[in-house]
């Protein structure tokens, strides 16, 4: 018998029963707030912090990944959009990857550009970067590492070279986000109404 690593569900269920078991023993506080007129919302005031009575949690934590993506008391969403986005992109990308289209288009365009390999160098990172730009291409490159790092090396260079294709790359694109959801939404919760 081996040893199989518990999956994620499990990790994040052992998490949640060790935040509700330190409900009971870490002593609960909080800040006063005030509402800010530039972020239209309440922000805590620095200096503030006071203990409150605590709220310890028993069995029921457990629907906290359901409260997560709405309120069960009131039926308000929450962070459904973002999770079912989440799933799509990572449906779309499974897809793409069983095809193997993105491991032909990169090992084709290794053949074309036999003896110009460096050029690999400044496309990767645009396409990166655009993925970053377009859908917050972060966690999904991490696939990409596996892929490029054997083609790279074929070609000449380091496994540094790929991790600074790829991180700089999704990186630059996520800085510069144009259409990327994850970042224009929290840049329009964050700005006033106009």
């Amino acid at each position: 018998m081996t040893f199989k690593f518990p999956t994620a569900y499990t990790i994040l269920f052992l998490l949640i029963a060790l935040v509700a078991a330190g409900t009971w023993v870490v002593p609960a506080g909080q800040y006063d707030r005030v509402e800010n007129v530039t972020l239209g919302k309440e922000v805590p005031v620095p200096g503030t912090y006071q203990q409150v009575d605590s709220n310890p949690q028993g069995v029921v934590v457990f629907l906290a990944p359901i409260a997560g993506f709405y309120n069960p008391d009131s039926y308000e969403a929450a962070a459904i959009d973002v999770a079912l986005f989440v799933l799509i992109i990572g449906g779309f990308l499974g897809v793409v990857t069983k095809t193997g289209a993105i491991d032909t288009g990169i090992s084709r365009a290794m053949v074309k550009l036999k003896g110009h390999e460096k050029w690999m160098i400044p496309i990767l990172m645009s396409l990166f970067a655009i993925g970053g730009s377009t859908y917050g291409m972060a966690e999904e490159s991490l696939a990409f590492y596996a892929l490029l790092i054997p083609v790279m090396i074929a070609a000449g260079y380091d496994s540094v070279v790929v991790v600074g294709i790829i991180l700089l790359g999704a990186g630059i694109g996520t800085l510069g986000s144009t259409i990327n959801p994850f970042a224009t939404v929290i840049a329009a919760n964050t700005c006033p109404a106009i």
